[in-house]
């Protein structure tokens, strides 16, 4: 949890809105802190990051912390908003060809494709339980707690390997007072969100609390009808729906990027002297267009398909979907899951402590792609996706101290896993204008990993800290390749793909990684800290094979990290500023890259699709974050993340999709801002505005587009500014707030899909939301 000890009684809102943006960067290894049983010091942060309570100016772990207050203050309520403010931190809403996922990396490392023959670089944890796929990972926080960021390799103390770092993910728990909690928000293009929950004792030590949140909103990017528009438009391409004159969106077909969201969670929780026991379930369903894509590039050919700025002609329309029903969910995108956990704690002895967690989770995607996004049949690729997943995992932790020199953990962790990826495909572009490849794929992928860690931390003297861990880890996974034709026949499936239905892929591995730290205590300001540590990506298979070579012998190893770290924590002038500073050195192993040529997997050099340990590399960088309280009532913090990266060797097969001269990690540079002051008003209660803006600098994304432009090889960078204006009565049981985001109304496109360029002549970006606003009611009992 995260608790504070306010200057004043009268600012405990502020200090409890603000204190978690003292966000800690300095990065080590785990070490508990001294006196964590002690009552924090004024606008300390607790965190349980290393699975108990510390005090975070203690825990030389990089760790961004942010508590739901401050969440809600910089009008935050999903996860992929918390990394404007962290440094080093991406997280990016994927295109709609790749369903409901998400992109995540952090100091430059993770992964973009969804596809779960391939592992995340990234570990998500809600409540402890390991979140295994990109997809679905865009989190709605409620009723949060905090949100944890760790940097940097993480595996001796959690329960699956994280190459880039973890975010963690901490709902509120049952607890003994009865209270609850309703808000009601209405804003830009009929923006409607409920929230409300309720914790309630049942017994002097059982528990239990609900949550619950919906909300809808319509889209901002125009689905127009090309026939319609321009019914004599040069391919000939007729309307599909009829105009209606004098009406602003006569042609519109539909609305992308609208929102339809619902979750529910429950937990409920015992309290004995030494046993706790928790079982927490959740469910989530959204039903929605797909994101807000817009064609922004194209060839002279394919000119007459940019709409605008807000405005697309994709029309998800494939002929194929004719010879096996309407199997096509045109520009629907449907998530549904739902996760139940069990978590016992039991206190063996004073020194000695058991933890178990136990999971299950399952969730199916829905989504229909258009690949070239056009209107025009003749460039047609795209199709129909229907993803199953499921989840289990058990994980132990014995955590245990020596008198006061040594302290240690243990732990161990299981995890299964098994997704079916039902595919239609109709690709009719480039070489496939002749011969479309059409198909369908029905592919099961399983997936297993048993792990055992362990971390021991000495402390020779009050002031200095060491500290060593070390993880074996034991992976597998087969995927089974189906290619069938349309109406499920077995036979060449077109484009010359053929004799893949059946093969079977397997991967097989194991692991060793290791950390291991110094961190030092000069007084009760500063803190220095060093540390040394491994970590990787698990391997996998080749997920889009051409020929049978590239499935069988498209196996690839973990891409690995070993990671140098240097960093300072501190608490300066009576602590009203706490400043933390770090600086990295990854050297980057065996990278797991996409192959130009497929020579050496079965003698064709093309098509080729193959993933493969491709390349090596080095990333560095620097990290600063800030929390400042100049006088009582005003608060600022920041951050800001200086990274720069070059590739050191690159496999020939790579071929020019990937230079020795293209950076590894993007954008160079991030940076946040905010302030907040709290006026008050007496009897009548206070009122606190809040300004924030967040920079980033140009992502890369590619070569792509090379033969138009190389500036095409970024992504612009951007600038987002929000404001919210917040009355709390004096009771501070009442809470009413106006927020505007995206302030400066800037227009930014964060993705760019841009795979099939050289093929269809169109890549398309996803465009970031307008201005808002919003106006929110909140009642708590």
């Amino acid at each position: 949890m995260i608790r504070y000890n306010c200057f004043t009684a009268s600012r405990r809102t502020v200090s409890l809105t603000l204190a978690a943006s003292t966000l800690a960067i300095a990065v080590g290894t785990p070490a508990f802190a001294q006196d964590a049983d002690a009552e924090p010091r004024s606008n300390e942060i607790v965190v349980t990051a290393q699975f108990r309570e510390q005090k975070l100016q203690d825990t030389p772990l990089s760790i961004t912390a942010v508590d739901a207050a401050l969440l809600e203050s910089r009008n935050q309520d999903d996860i992929k908003a918390v990394a404007a403010q962290a440094p080093s931190v991406t997280l990016t809403e994927q295109g709609g060809a790749y369903g409901a996922s998400m992109s995540a990396s952090i100091r430059g490392v993770g992964q973009n494709d969804f596809n779960p023959a391939y592992e995340p670089g990234v570990g998500m944890y809600i409540d402890d339980v390991y979140y295994p796929t990109l997809t679905g990972a865009n989190f709605d926080l409620l009723d949060l707690e905090r949100v944890e960021i760790l940097r940097g390799p993480q595996g001796t103390l959690t329960g699956r390997n994280s190459i880039g770092g973890a975010i963690k993910l901490f709902s509120k728990k049952p607890g003994p007072k009865a209270e609850a909690f309703g808000e009601a928000s209405y804003g830009s293009r009929n923006r409607v969100e409920l929230r409300a929950g309720a914790n309630l004792p049942i017994s002097d030590n059982l528990f239990a609390r609900f949550s619950a949140v919906h909300k809808s909103q319509e889209g901002y990017v125009d689905q127009v009808d090309y026939g319609c528009a321009n019914p004599n438009n040069p391919e000939g391409i007729p309307a599909m729906m009829a105009a209606h004159p004098g009406s602003d969106d006569s042609c519109v077909v539909d609305k992308l990027g609208e929102q339809n969201y619902t979750g529910l969670r429950g937990a409920v929780r015992y309290e004995g002297s030494k046993l706790e026991l928790m079982v927490i379930a959740d469910y989530q369903k959204s039903d929605r267009t797909s994101s807000a894509d817009v064609v922004s590039v194209t060839n002279n050919a394919q000119s007459n398909f940019i709409c605008g700025k807000y405005c697309t002609y994709a029309s998800w329309f494939l002929d194929g979907r004719g010879q096996t029903g309407d199997w096509n969910t045109g520009n629907r995108n449907v998530f549904e899951g739902w996760g139940v956990s069990g978590h016992a704690d039991y206190e063996i002895s004073d020194s000695l402590n058991l933890q178990s967690i136990t999971a299950y989770r399952t969730y199916n995607n829905k989504w229909g792609s258009d690949d070239d996004f056009t209107p025009n049949p003749a460039i047609a690729a795209g199709g129909y996706n229907d993803l199953d997943f499921w989840f289990f995992s058990q994980e132990l932790r014995l955590n245990g101290k020596v008198g006061d020199l040594v302290e240690y953990t243990l732990g161990g962790f299981y995890s299964d896993q098994k997704s079916t990826y039902y595919t239609i495909q109709d690709i009719r572009y480039g070489p496939y204008a002749g011969s479309p490849l059409q198909f369908v794929g029905n592919d099961p992928v399983n997936a297993d990993t048993i792990a055992a860690f362990g971390t021991v931390i000495v402390r020779p003297t009050d002031s200095l800290t060491l500290t060593g861990g070390l993880r074996y880890t034991e992976e597998h996974k087969d995927y089974t390749f189906v290619r069938r034709r349309l109406d499920y026949s077995q036979g060449p499936v077109g484009g010359g793909v053929e004799n893949l239905d059946g093969l079977v892929s397997v991967y097989d591995g194991n692991r060793v990684d290791w950390r291991v730290s110094a961190d030092y205590r000069f007084n009760e300001q500063l803190l220095a800290y060093a540390t040394v540590s491994t970590g990787f990506k698990g391997g996998g298979v080749t997920a889009r094979p051409f020929y049978p070579a590239h499935a069988t012998m498209g196996t690839f190893g973990p891409e690995t990290v070993t990671s140098y770290e240097l960093g300072l924590k501190t608490d300066l002038f009576d602590r009203r500023v706490r400043l933390n500073l770090s600086g990295f050195f990854n050297d980057y192993k065996n990278i797991q890259l996409g192959l130009s040529d497929c020579t050496a997997y079965g003698g064709i050099a093309a098509p080729c699709a193959v993933r493969a340990n491709a390349g090596d590399g080095e990333i560095w960088g620097m990290e600063a974050e800030l929390f400042a309280e100049p006088i009582d009532g005003l608060t600022i913090d920041g951050s800001l993340s200086l990274l720069d990266s070059k590739y050191t060797y690159l496999a020939a097969a790579v071929g020019t999709s990937v230079t020795l001269d293209d950076p590894i990690v993007s954008p160079t540079f991030q940076g946040s801002f905010g302030i907040q002051y709290q006026v008050d008003l007496g009897d009548t209660g206070s009122i606190t505005p809040r300004f924030d803006v967040s920079y980033r600098d140009k992502q890369y994304v590619g070569h792509s587009l090379d033969s138009l432009s190389t500036d095409l090889r970024y992504l612009d960078a951007y600038t987002l500014g929000s404001a919210r204006l917040t009355y709390r009565n004096a009771n501070e049981d009442v809470e009413v707030s106006l927020e505007v985001t995206n302030l400066f109304d800037e227009y930014y496109t964060p993705t760019r899909f841009a795979a099939v360029y050289a093929l269809s002549g169109t890549a398309y970006s996803t465009v970031g939301a307008p201005r808002e606003w919003r106006v929110s009611v909140k009642k708590t009992f």
